[in-house]
């Protein structure tokens, strides 16, 4: 890993720094690492700790699910190209990672630390909240995202046009 390479324009591209200014960035960039990844290679592996997250500057990665029942079962959730990120989930809730991340080509990608993210608190309270706020819009799009890919997979279209007296509506399971 080396020091980040990548101009501030990408960085602005990138919803995770949305609303920051030139100092911000400059002081972001100081934390960032720069890694080229060759394709196949597995960044992220389902069930193993994760403390960073990753922005693809160039290339393409998928994300793979494994199945809890079948190990020798996944699936690829999605894939994620330059200004995607990942990563994001571990780095606010401190679990293993619930998905493997392959590289499908060469990839070149930037990575924030957890510990690296705190040290930007300690410097700029403005700036890490902006992050924090970023990456939480970034989280609540994918969800909202999933939601509506679950919906559309569970094809369930009927629901009761009013609650029942009690207020709550009946789900039909």
């Amino acid at each position: 890993m080396s020091e980040c390479t990548i101009d501030n324009d990408f960085l602005c591209k990138h919803s995770m720094f949305g609303g920051l200014v030139e100092d911000e960035l400059l002081l972001i960039k100081k934390f960032l690492t720069e890694r080229e990844v060759p394709a196949h290679t597995t960044l992220l592996k389902q069930g193993e700790p994760n403390n960073s997250v990753h922005f693809i500057v160039e290339g393409e990665v998928a994300i793979v699910r494994q199945s809890e029942t079948n190990k020798k079962q996944s699936r690829i959730i999605t894939t994620l190209q330059s200004g995607d990120s990942f990563g994001e989930m571990e780095l606010i809730d401190i679990q293993s990672c619930a998905a493997s991340v392959i590289t499908t080509s060469a990839t070149k990608i930037i990575t924030l630390s957890n510990s690296d993210l705190y040290k930007i608190s300690l410097q700029n309270l403005k700036t890490y909240t902006m992050l924090i706020l970023n990456l939480a819009r970034d989280i609540s799009r994918r969800l909202r995202s999933a939601d509506e890919m679950l919906a559309l997979a569970k094809n369930k279209t009927t629901m009761p046009s009013s609650p029942h007296q009690d207020g709550a509506f009946s789900s039909g399971i």
